[in-house]
């Protein structure tokens, strides 16, 4: 299993950072992702249901994603997600933040990846953990990029 929790603090208003994870913007924190389509619920309720389509170079991989904690104060806002990958890979996600102050947003983005089946736990113990916190970093860079260098 790989786990991993980072922060940082953005230079922009909380409500400017949440719009990102909004579905209609997802695609611009991540995007490998083609479709991201609401199945079930709402996109601000706990149990919401997404069909996402990911693309890894050539491949392109189908699957749902579940919306399992969903908060949205003034001073906090909250999301975790889960979907399994590949029949290989149970992936948590949790995207928390946090004002700082009226310009300064403390983004926390945890998770974890656990393989599910013989190749999927093959592939965990193999996993490069310099890989994955390179991809967390990125993740954490166009976030910020997105919030502080664009209009929401």
């Amino acid at each position: 299993m790989i786990q991993w929790e980072n922060d940082r603090v953005i230079a922009a208003p909380i409500d400017e950072v949440w719009e990102l994870f909004r579905d209609d913007n997802i695609k611009r924190i991540m995007p490998k992702v083609e479709e991201h389509e609401l199945i079930e619920k709402t996109e601000t309720e706990v149990g919401a249901k997404h069909r996402q389509t990911y693309r890894e170079g050539k491949r392109l991989e189908t699957y749902t994603v579940e919306t399992l904690a969903y908060e949205e104060s003034p001073e906090r806002k909250h999301k975790k997600i889960a979907f399994v990958i590949g029949k290989a890979f149970e992936v948590t996600a949790s995207f928390l933040l946090e004002k700082v102050d009226e310009e300064h947003t403390r983004l926390t983005y945890a998770g974890q990846n656990r393989g599910v089946n013989f190749v999927g736990k093959a592939m965990m113990k193999l996993a490069n953990k310099k890989g994955n916190e390179r991809v967390v970093e990125e993740f954490l860079d166009r976030v910020e990029k997105e919030a502080t260098h664009s209009n929401v």
